[in-house]
């Protein structure tokens, strides 16, 4: 089987990718990702020479480098998005590139080149917030960012151009995901790499707001699953259930590298900051999976792997990297 995955130089993608290498002996997988700040090659140096990895620079939201890549694979795995809320605030018309027109793209190809399947990869924030009870497949969108809206919309367009076009796509909600080679502006990324460089913590109000949360070795076996197993046509949210406040979270990765509330520092909440969003994983329970890696556990993974990568997360988090690629925003 021959896989595309767009945005594999991203977190996500880079893990799934270098899981379905490893699971699948012998499929071959291509790579689209333009490159953005959080797109780094880095995340792919042990695989970069492997036969069956080949990676191609481009912006999903192109026709033309979409319609150069796309002709000969047996499924499309969307990843690409611009991700990170508070950017979303700065710059929402280029989350509303990639996340809409860049899906947009990619269902177009599917139609014209007769790919069996897409798989959108999405969040539970285009649900919106919720203080009890848990969202299900069908629950109705209320994203109140600029990037859920570009996630929403996205995958509204998956939903119009399948009752439209019959384009066989799946549409993934998952919760917050975690682990190795996260971009540090990410929450757990960024608390751990502060501490160990021996800084404060910034948390958003009185850090009430509560996530459920997915290692990212069990986001890519459900990924999997749905790939293999999952109907085209359905939408999946992915899930463990593990639910957790930020302040709770930020006392448990404390605790791993030896700190106490005093690394804490208590920052005002951003706007539209949903307080609590849960899923309900029925569907893809049926499918046969569910997850292996508990939140505690996960979280020492991912203290011990920033600990062990200093060199991978040090140049990210360097001003001067950070102010080129704001600039490359801000000139847009």
């Amino acid at each position: 089987m021959r896989l595309l995955v767009t945005g594999g130089a991203g977190f996500m993608g880079s893990n799934f990718i270098r899981f379905i290498l490893s699971k699948y002996k012998e499929y071959e997988v291509v790579n689209l990702d333009k490159l953005t700040y959080a797109g780094n090659l880095d995340n792919l140096k042990d695989i970069e020479d492997n036969p069956r990895y080949s990676f191609v620079k481009g912006d999903i939201a192109d026709p033309k480098i979409v319609s150069e890549v796309v002709p000969g694979v047996d499924a499309i795995l969307n990843y690409a998005a611009e991700t990170h809320v508070d950017r979303s605030i700065m710059w929402a018309r280029d989350f509303a590139v990639t996340d809409v027109i860049g899906t947009l793209t990619l269902l177009e190809a599917v139609n014209t080149y007769k790919i069996p399947v897409m798989v959108q990869i999405s969040t539970d924030e285009v649900f919106g917030s919720t203080e009890k009870g848990v969202f299900a497949e069908e629950s109705p969108f209320l994203p109140n960012s600029p990037y859920s809206a570009s996630k929403a919309g996205g995958d509204l367009m998956c939903r119009a151009f399948l009752k439209t076009y019959s384009t066989p796509v799946i549409v993934t909600h998952s919760v917050n995901f975690y682990g190795p080679y996260q971009y540090p502006e990410k929450v757990i990324p960024l608390f751990v790499t502060n501490l160990i460089e021996g800084k404060k913590v910034p948390l958003y109000g009185k850090g009430l707001n509560r996530r459920q949360w997915i290692y990212t070795e069990d986001h890519c076996r459900a990924v999997d699953v749905i790939l293999h197993k999952g109907v085209a046509g359905e939408v999946y949210n992915i899930t463990t259930g593990d639910e957790i406040s930020n302040i709770e979270l930020t006392k448990q990765i404390l605790g791993e590298l030896g700190k106490d509330k005093d690394s804490i520092e208590y920052v005002k909440d951003r706007p539209g900051h949903d307080f609590r969003y849960a899923l309900t994983n029925d569907r893809l329970q049926d499918l046969g999976w569910s997850p292996e890696t508990s939140f505690t556990e996960g979280v020492k993974k991912t203290v011990a792997w920033y600990r062990d990568n200093e060199w991978w997360w040090k140049k990210l988090k360097d001003a001067k990297y950070q102010e080129y690629y704001s600039k490359q925003y801000t000139e847009r």
